[in-house]
């Protein structure tokens, strides 16, 4: 997969997250993932679709992170994952795929979004559509570790 495909998607979740939660986020090494478990508690997934072929992102996050994402955005106290959590992933996840679009749009890829789709429970499974590699983007936070999934084929 073209990095030109996936950093739009790393560029737009710490976009995101500084912006809407005042959080800064640090990406580490990307990876090919292997099989199709969770690394998180609660997973956005949304799929695209156009001429550069078609795929999905996801974004899982791990409880404690989510947690102090939906708190700073939201400004109120939450104690665990509820649909109030599960809301503000749907809404993270197209909100960063919105601007990923954006980027990816200004290089000449043109792209149809999905609704986004929202998973939550220990060791859930995310399905992504596409034949392609998935490529794992693990990002700490303050609070501890979230990931983006980016899986595309041609």
């Amino acid at each position: 997969m073209k990095a030109e495909l996936i950093n739009p998607f790393l560029e737009s979740i710490k976009d995101v997250l500084s912006t809407m939660a005042n959080m800064e986020v640090t990406p580490g090494t990307p990876c090919l993932k292997n099989g199709n478990v969770a690394k998180g508690d609660v997973t956005g997934l949304i799929g695209l679709a156009g001429d550069g072929g078609k795929g999905s992102l996801a974004i899982s996050f791990t409880e404690p992170v989510i947690l102090e994402v939906t708190e700073r955005m939201l400004g109120e106290k939450i104690s665990h994952i509820n649909e109030t959590v599960t809301d503000c992933v749907g809404e993270i996840t197209n909100i960063v795929t919105g601007g990923a679009k954006r980027i990816l749009s200004e290089k000449g890829y043109e792209f149809d979004l999905a609704i986004p789709g929202v998973v939550a429970g220990k060791d859930h499974v995310i399905s992504h559509r596409s034949k392609g590699n998935t490529i794992l983007l693990p990002f700490t936070a303050g609070p501890g570790s979230f990931f983006v999934e980016v899986c595309f084929s041609e």
